[in-house]
């Protein structure tokens, strides 16, 4: 069975793709966000909303989503 989790507004992401899932404060997350929306790899599933997780999987695509990252966390487990 393939493994998703939610991470806001009916969106899902394979939880094997995810490498890690971080807060978007700091300085080289910003970078890698913009060097991914550079590259055409980023994805945007905040629907307008403040980015409050990030998340880098195994494909080099970011995700931006505007669940916290505890929330998306516990939804791991």
């Amino acid at each position: 069975m393939m493994s998703v989790i939610n991470i806001g507004f009916g969106n899902v992401v394979h939880t094997k793709r995810i490498i890690t899932i971080v807060s978007p404060e700091s300085a080289p997350i910003k970078r890698i966000i913009q060097d991914a929306k550079e590259s055409g790899k980023l994805i945007d599933a905040t629907y307008g909303r403040k980015t409050r997780a990030v998340i880098v999987t195994d494909s080099d695509h970011v995700i931006l989503s505007s669940v916290q990252v505890d929330t998306i966390a516990s939804r791991l487990e």
